[in-house]
This record gives structure tokens, sequence and C-alpha cells, in this order.
């Protein structure tokens, strides 16, 4: 791992201040860049050009060890350059693939629609108005998936390299490996597990959580790996064809091997303190569970909630205020390992 890459800090907030949503148990599912992983809304709509660069993270990941004990997920602007990455003139995602199967298919067009709490019909415009990159981290997301007729929801690490659609926001809306719709993390309660094969440049500790950016992201600032450098993408340009080649931005080193985040002073990710037990919800068509991959609908407490497109996290709580999953029986309430000591 390079040194200039191990000393890297990023912007880090609480996913309290995402909106203070938990949720049940702690198990968080790994996912790697080319893997469609379980309950996928779609075939993979990554393009070829993209899938060839999936075998390759692009960036070994982030050190945000400053000192206290716990991992820490570090929460970053969306409209930061180079919290992303791809290949000037090559989009990562094919967008009216993933529009024509949701409208082939209504059922799942409606459980989508619902996880992002958009209109069915207005599914073409809203992927329409995403743009297609690479996620530069290894990032923290709610997955949401299609099982038994209805979205699901789960927390999850995609790997660094991952093709994704961004917001106007700079927020990961969807993952086209899988066609999975996407919404900011939220932090788990009790002891934190990963599910999963972990990749060599894996690391608990260098996880990142993307904001909302404060003011509408109008280009994508991306660095290209292979040729080490800078393009424009303006937001809502599905096909790369106007991306624009650009200097390095302020604060990054030209010709690096890699991008850098903003140093600051990470704080812990801590989970709201409460201890009244939540009760399980059955799932029906139509509403969002806050299921594991693979569990029959309602096995798990929560009903974790989509935030409505261009709205911040915490506009549309996960549970009720004051309600917390219950530990499950004999077994201690764990520390969260995203807290730490600091």
């Amino acid at each position: 791992m390079s040194t200039a890459v191990a000393v890297v800090s990023a912007v880090a907030l609480s996913f309290t201040a995402l909106g203070g949503n938990t949720a049940a148990g702690g198990e968080v599912f790994l996912q790697s860049a080319p893997e469609a992983g379980p309950d996928p809304f779609t075939p993979s709509t990554a393009t070829q050009a993209e899938n060839a660069a999936m075998t390759t993270p692009m960036t070994p990941g982030v050190n945000t060890n400053d000192g206290t004990s716990g991992a820490r997920t570090l929460e970053v602007d969306g409209g930061y350059p180079g919290l992303y990455g791809g290949t000037r003139n090559v989009a990562s995602c094919d967008v009216e693939k993933q529009i024509r199967f949701l409208t082939q298919h209504p059922d799942k067009g409606r459980a989508f629609a619902v996880s992002l709490g958009i209109r069915q019909s207005g599914i073409p415009s809203y992927l329409r108005s995403l743009t297609p990159v690479r996620l530069g981290w290894d990032t923290r997301v709610t997955n949401h998936g299609y099982r038994n007729g209805a979205p699901t929801s789960y927390q999850a690490v995609l790997q660094a390299g991952t093709p994704v659609l961004v917001d106007g926001q700079g927020v990961p809306r969807v993952r086209c490996a899988c066609g999975n719709p996407l919404d900011p993390p939220v932090a788990v309660r009790g002891g934190q597990t990963y599910s999963g094969a972990k990749w060599s440049s894996f690391r608990p500790s260098g996880l990142v959580a993307v904001k909302p950016a404060v003011q509408p992201v109008k280009t994508v600032t991306v660095f290209d790996q292979d040729r080490r450098g800078w393009y424009e993408r303006p937001t809502g340009a599905a096909e790369g064809r106007h991306d624009r080649e650009v200097p390095a931005p302020k604060g990054q080193p030209p010709g690096s091997a890699y991008p850098v985040l903003p140093a600051a002073h990470p704080v812990p990710v801590r989970p709201p303190h409460d201890t009244t037990p939540n009760q399980p919800q059955q799932t029906t068509p139509g509403q969002i569970s806050n299921q594991p991959p693979g569990n029959a609908p309602g096995q798990n407490p929560g009903n974790a909630s989509a935030q409505p497109p261009g709205k911040a996290p915490g506009d549309v709580p996960d549970q009720a205020p004051g309600k917390a999953p219950a530990v499950p029986p004999g077994q201690k309430p764990d520390k969260n390992p995203d807290e730490g000591s600091g």
C-alpha cells in the first residue's frame, strides 16, 4: 500500500448525523465490484469496458486510524473531486438497458420506485438524470434488493471500482451490477459483523459514506486511474460523450496514482442511545423490509425506508424514534465496532 494513501483521512461524521437511523442487527454484507450479490433487481447493466475495469479496485483503501479503537466510516461530501473514478468518454452503466428492464417488468419497476421514493412512471426520467461513475473507495450504503415481490433493505459495503449511478447531490442511487437502488448507510446496533468474501484491500477502518452535497453537483470531477488524470462529466450525461479533461483539482497532486481525500479529524460512528425493543414487521409488496438477504420477510425486526431523491438522509426515519431492535436471545449487547473510544 502506498505511503501517501496510508495517511489519507476524510471528513467524518457519525451516522447519527446522517439522520439517526439504525439497522436491525449488526450484519453488513460485503459486495465485490463484479458480483451481482443477493436479491438483484435487474441483470447487470455495467458496460463491457467497466466489467474489465472492475477486476482491480481503484484504490487500496483509506487508513483512518487516529489513535482510537474501533472501525471508522468517513463521511465525504458528494461533490468532492476524486470521490469517484472512471474512464474518460466511457460510461460505466447502460442506463437505457436498466429502463427497458424495469419497464418490461412492472412488478420490479414498482418496487424499484418505492425504494427510491419516486413514482413508477417517473423511472425513465429519474434514471436519465443520474450520472454513471465508479466508486473510488470502499463505500458503505443501504442496499435495496428484490425478493418475494417486495423490496428489501440491508447494510452493505460496495468495493472500490463498483459502477454506480449518482444523483445531482453526488449520492450513489443505483448499483449497476444488480440494478439495486441505494441509499446512504445507517448505523448498525450490537456487534457489527461482515458477511461475504473480503477483497485483499478491504479494511474496516477505511470505509467511506457519501453525504449529499450542499450545492447541486452540475459536473462530477472524476479521477481516471489509467491516465492518472482528471475529467469532468456533466450530471446526467449517461454516455460519457461530453467528458472534458481538466487539470488536477486544488489539493490533488498532479500525476498521482490515487486521488486523496481532505484531511480531518474523524469521529466514531455512534447509534442513538435508547433501549426500547423494536417489534418485528411483516413485509408486504410496497413496503421495504430491513432484512438481510436470503431471510424470509418478517424474520428480522426493522422497517427501513428509503429517502426520496434530493433529500438529505434523516428526512424519512428508518424506524420510529425511540425504537431499537431487540437483542437476540442469549446474546449480550456488544459495543458497536463502529464506535471507537474517541
